[in-house]
């Protein structure tokens, strides 16, 4: 029985993405043919929105499973939400001719060259005409689609800000050309490597001898990261590396979990606010958008800030971030309530209290709370 309720929580779940899906015939130029591809535009798409790009190469098989994670982590805000465009290469033969290179230099050559300009004029082109995007781009590869996504990071202003590998068929010289790109870059990439124990030799050989380079990076505008898994083959990697790469790729814009609370936030020796505004300073300038403080985040730097119990101050602009962020909740109320009180001013902190209480309630700030720390304040006072 529980097979069969899992087989229709998939099916399920694939025709919910089949309905947020449309395939697309793409008239190429520089290819001279006609290409399918498939776009995925999150649910709830807004023209107020700018939203970040994910190329998936090799989409007939990867598309599905690239998606599925991006709606799984936007889901849960640990992940923008994000327009995902696939280029279907069903064929060996023309998969083989897209990324095709030449084997003395091992850069593209022929249709090779085409393809790369494919996406680069046309594609991505196609879709930022048509759509509200964010300036940050992913692009997804499997073995020979892996290694072409490489190429991007040869150009002068690279196309793509983060980089997939699955299990690459490394083209010639290629593994040194990318310790060596990797150094040289002076803005923020994201570059994710991975193979497995029952990978090809070949690949499994050259993927580990390019982690072994880039272990020892010492570019901080790179963050690298690499998998080796135990239980996958060069085929079924895939599922468990897509996960992973999108998991550590957007690792800065998760709200604060629990392990960044005790490894960083309560070990600070400066302000839990400037932290705070550091954080979300660093995800618009890694995706190219102002992200929404969350709840989450207000109570985990309250929590800090009430530990701390020298960062009064920090209350007064959590409260007038809280107005920006939340204006229609007792948010703002609450922080100010608290600050006049820290701060010897109960009057003033009655007022606020009390004026909080006919705001909407957000997290465990309920107007039986703004209610109870009024009523304590009048009791104290004899008011």
């Amino acid at each position: 029985m529980k097979k069969y309720i899992m087989l229709f929580i998939a099916f399920v779940c694939f025709s919910t993405i089949n309905a947020q899906t449309t395939v697309e015939k793409i008239k190429s130029k520089k290819l001279n043919e006609t290409r399918d591809i498939q776009l995925y535009i999150p649910e709830g798409y807004s023209e107020d929105k700018v939203y970040p790009i994910i190329v998936v190469l090799d989409a007939h098989y990867l598309f599905e499973t690239v998606v599925s994670n991006s709606r799984y982590y936007s889901y849960w805000d640990e992940m923008p939400e994000c327009i995902v465009v696939g280029v279907n290469q069903y064929k060996t033969e023309d998969r083989a001719r897209d990324c095709m290179y030449a084997d003395a230099s091992g850069l593209p050559t022929e249709k090779g060259t085409k393809f790369f300009e494919f996406i680069g004029m046309e594609l991505i082109p196609f879709v930022e005409k048509n759509y509200n995007t964010a300036n940050f781009k992913m692009i997804v590869g499997h073995d020979l689609t892996a290694n072409f996504s490489n190429y991007y990071l040869f150009k002068e202003v690279p196309l793509f800000d983060a980089y997939i590998n699955l299990s690459p068929y490394f083209a010639p010289k290629m593994e040194g050309r990318i310790a060596t790109r990797l150094e040289e870059f002076e803005t923020k990439k994201f570059y994710y490597l991975a193979t497995a124990d029952e990978d090809t030799k070949k690949a499994a050989k050259r993927i580990r001898g390019l982690n072994e380079s880039l272990s020892g990076l010492k570019n901080e505008n790179i963050f690298y990261y690499y998998d080796d898994f135990t239980e996958a083959n060069h085929n079924s990697l895939a599922v468990q590396a897509i996960p992973r790469a999108m998991s550590k790729i957007f690792t800065i814009y998760r709200p604060i979990s629990v392990k960044e609370y005790k490894e960083k936030i309560t070990e600070l020796k400066t302000s839990p606010y400037l932290y705070l505004m550091d954080k979300y300073k660093t995800i618009k300038e890694l995706f190219g958008f102002e992200k929404r403080v969350s709840v989450n985040d207000f109570m985990a730097i309250y929590s800090a800030v009430r530990k701390s119990k020298i960062n009064n101050e920090d209350l007064k602009l959590l409260a007038k971030l809280g107005k920006k962020e939340y204006p229609d909740t007792s948010l703002f109320h609450f922080f100010m309530g608290e600050y006049y009180e820290k701060t010897g001013k109960p009057k003033k902190a009655l007022r606020m209290y009390q004026n909080g209480f006919s705001m909407n309630a957000i997290d465990f700030i309920t107007k039986d709370l703004m209610l109870d720390k009024a009523d304590k304040i009048k009791q104290d006072f004899g008011w």
